[in-house]
């Protein structure tokens, strides 16, 4: 199973804001996101999860938020700004980048 930290790096931020660009996630709905997507093939650990989500933060890309989940609990839930739209849409250049990626791998 691939790891963040075996992927390329950026891809585990484009992950991220992929998966709440929708709507605002928590941490573990993030990453449970993120392996149901994939197929169970991507599994993001907390060690690179809340890095990212602190370096995205940090880049003001996405903003936290306090908010009860259906349990009950306190957690924070993460959301897409304005900024992080922007690099998205940059981001997705990626299908591209990584179709061509694919060519290349599959014929060699």
């Amino acid at each position: 199973m691939a790891k963040p930290n075996d992927l390329v790096q950026g891809t585990l931020d484009l992950l991220i804001l992929k998966t709440i660009s929708l709507e605002p996630k928590h941490g573990w709905a993030i990453a449970k996101r993120i392996q149901q997507i994939s197929g169970e093939v991507l599994q993001v650990q907390q060690g690179s999860l809340y890095p990212a989500l602190h370096r995205l933060e940090q880049k003001a890309w996405i903003k936290a938020k306090w908010k009860e989940t259906e349990t009950g609990r306190q957690t924070k839930f993460y959301s897409l700004t304005g900024a992080g739209r922007v690099q998205l849409e940059e981001a997705e250049n990626w299908s591209r980048l990584s179709a061509a990626i694919n060519l290349v791998v599959e014929t060699t």
